[in-house]
């Protein structure tokens, strides 16, 4: 099967293969544009304009990321602090990278800066299950550059709504935050240790922000990769 998947790829054409990735990726895409409303909303709401709320998503790229350092800005907090959270925030990319890395390694500089710079959660979602033989680089420039353009475009709708839409980000719209990466995990829970490590993070998350611990999303996240690590070596022992 893989055999045929491959041969059938490789008889597609470049374009072909990007339409068809962009179509894989459109339910996230779709699923995303609230979120970035409210990026765009709540970036304009914080002070920054247009250009700099739209570069935002244009040279971060970065949902969470951009609404923690928008929050940020918002409140007075300083450079220093502000890259270390995004850093932290964002640090799962490289996991993500190390993932994929004998797909896209073997790949001229120009693809590995261009995917690597695409590389978000809902990409990662897309590909990681696809094995080396399967992966198609227009495919996943198709699937990751349709999700940018997107994004860019819920934002800019987002900035302009700001303008002109009192309170905005009381419509809960941060609720697509939860949303896609409930759609994004979900799937990909089909294994003991994966099912511990979520199970792990939700149970922390709930508990922690219940009782207002500071950094509970970090200790959270650190706590169920660590479940399901261990989980794993356990399985592998036995």
């Amino acid at each position: 099967m893989t055999m045929v998947t491959a041969a059938h790829h490789a008889s597609d054409s470049p374009m072909r293969l990007f339409f068809r990735g962009a179509l894989a990726m459109m339910p996230l895409s779709i699923a995303v544009l609230p979120w970035g409303l409210l990026a765009g909303s709540f970036a304009v709401e914080s002070g920054l304009t247009v250009i700099e709320s739209q570069a935002l998503s244009a040279i971060l790229f970065a949902g969470s990321a951009q609404l923690v350092a928008t929050g940020m800005l918002k409140a007075g907090a300083g450079l220093f602090s502000l890259l270390l959270t995004v850093f932290f925030i964002t640090s799962r990319h490289f996991l993500y990278s190390v993932s994929m890395r004998s797909k896209i390694s073997p790949m001229p500089l120009r693809w590995r800066l261009i995917l690597g710079f695409l590389l978000t959660d809902e990409l990662f979602a897309l590909l990681n299950h696809q094995d080396d033989a399967r992966f198609n680089r227009w495919y996943a420039f198709g699937a990751g550059f349709s999700f940018y353009l997107l994004w860019n475009i819920a934002t800019l709708v987002g900035i302009v709504a700001g303008h002109t839409i009192p309170q905005l980000n009381s419509m809960g719209l941060d609720f697509a935050i939860a949303a896609t990466f409930i759609a994004i995990v979900i799937p990909n829970v089909k294994t003991v240790p994966v099912t511990v490590a979520v199970l792990t993070g939700l149970v922390m998350s709930v508990l922690l922000n219940l009782y207002q611990v500071d950094g509970s999303l970090v200790i959270a996240s650190l706590s169920a990769m660590i479940a399901g690590y261990m989980t794993e070596t356990y399985l592998e022992r036995k």
